[in-house]
């Protein structure tokens, strides 16, 4: 419960640092700002902002490191769950002997044999005489 309530706070926290970090006017922006070029339009005035913001900033930023650090502990110290999928192994059958023929022979066959008159005769290759050429 308090892993999931910190891991929100963290998520919040980063996402308020990332918008305090782009709203704020970087370094270059105070000379414009000297000559009025737009620093006086600010809700905070022309150097109120700065120092609201700087402060903002820093205070998300350490909270960002500290969540970090609370939470990277309490991971740490978790315990994995076993995942099932992790040690699959094929189980090793034993080795057998290769057979001498690629058809299996069993020692009383249920196939009926083929009588002499089921197979048709063998034709000789001889050149018969009554053919003329």
């Amino acid at each position: 419960m308090l892993y999931e309530v910190l891991l929100v706070a963290y998520l919040i926290v980063a996402i308020m640092l990332i918008g305090f970090v782009l709203i704020q006017q970087g370094k270059g922006a105070n000379m414009g700002a000297s000559f009025g070029g737009g620093g006086s339009n600010t809700v905070f005035g022309s150097s109120g902002s700065g120092n609201f913001m700087t402060k903002t900033t820093a205070t998300l930023a350490t909270l960002f490191f500290v969540l970090s650090l609370f939470l990277g502990n309490i991971t740490a110290n978790k315990e994995k769950a076993v995942d099932e999928w992790q040690e699959l192994e094929v189980p090793v059958e034993p080795a057998s002997t290769p057979a001498t023929d690629d058809v299996p022979v069993s020692e009383q066959s249920d196939v009926p044999v083929a009588q002499e008159s089921d197979v048709p005769a063998e034709q000789s290759q001889e050149p018969q005489d009554d053919i003329p050429n």
